[in-house]
């Protein structure tokens, strides 16, 4: 049983990275907009709030700075896609190489550096429950903010009116900007916020998921966020629990390992990758379903005078 209660432990924790990457780019999406950059920019923000770390002594200040790295290459997506519109998905790729290589280049010093002593997180009388306790109770607040955040979303897109223009522009940015909204800067809004959620996902990473700098250490986890969107179906809380799920599924390799059952480890290693595949698979057999939760202006350019 405390085999299990560490695997549920373990898997909120790893689906807490996938949640937080995939609401920021649920929330570019109901906007209208496709980054394909999210591996890029997690990267790129897993080094900055890691080295961020290394010389303050601050998680604080780490989270802020990966989240203000994500930001700032939101920025320029957006710039590129909203004002000069450019093709989403070339520049999408494009900035996902960038961020691999950028990231990989500025961590050379960083490979070696550790952060200072982590601080172990309980809450009170709860994390003394036997066996569920220290899985559910024990974890990085992180966690339960990804939680919170998930229904502040679900919230602020379908009971506000934030959420109505959001969603309009994203369905129909000409009727959009016909009745007054300013389509381009509420769709780099959108960008910008889902950018530095991404970028507090790749520094969650590194400062508290793994507290280490290994070039490419976010190893696919944007694309499987970017995955999961479509999975949810563009429902906040269907992301959570989906992160949840793709996060069962990558650290139930380590507990097989554990367990001693006899499977390659490379077999068990492409696990999360083929769950996503799959699942994306299945949900593709009804297109209709797809066509009527998805935005309808999703990838496709805005011009304003058309």
């Amino acid at each position: 049983m405390e085999s299990y209660a560490l695997l549920l432990g373990a898997t909120l924790n790893a689906g807490t990275v996938l949640a937080i990457a995939a609401l920021g780019l649920l929330i570019n999406e109901k906007a209208g907009i496709v980054n394909l950059g999210a591996e890029g920019v997690m990267l790129c923000s897993a080094i900055a709030g890691f080295a961020t770390v290394v010389h303050t002594g601050s998680d604080t200040l780490g989270f802020l700075a990966g989240m203000g790295a994500g930001a700032l290459l939101a920025a320029v997506f957006g710039w590129l896609v909203i004002w000069l519109n450019t093709n989403q998905y070339a520049t999408g790729l494009a900035l996902s190489l960038f961020g691999v290589g950028f990231s990989a280049f500025a961590g050379i010093s960083y490979v070696q550096a550790k952060l200072p002593e982590r601080t172990q997180f309980a809450v009170p009388y709860l994390s003394d429950i036997p066996l569920l306790g220290s899985a559910l109770f024990r974890q990085h607040p992180l966690v339960y903010g990804a939680m919170a955040l998930t229904l502040a979303l679900t919230w602020v897109l379908y009971r506000s009116r934030t959420g109505l223009v959001l969603r309009s522009v994203g369905e129909s940015p000409e009727s959009a900007h016909a009745l007054g909204y300013p389509v381009r800067r509420i769709r780099l809004a959108a960008v910008v916020t889902g950018g530095a959620l991404c970028g507090l996902a790749g520094a969650f990473i590194s400062i508290a998921y793994t507290p280490l700098w290994v070039e490419g250490m976010v190893a696919g986890r944007g694309w499987i966020a970017l995955a999961l969107t479509t999975f949810a179906t563009w429902r906040p809380a269907r992301v959570l629990l989906g992160a949840y799920l793709f996060g069962g599924v990558t650290m139930l390799q380590f507990h097989l390992q554990g367990v001693g059952v006899n499977v390659p480890s490379q077999v068990l290693s492409m696990l999360p990758y083929l769950a996503t595949i799959v699942v994306l698979a299945l949900i593709s057999r009804n297109p209709a379903w797809i066509r009527i939760n998805m935005p309808a202006s999703l990838g496709k350019p805005f011009h304003p005078g058309a």
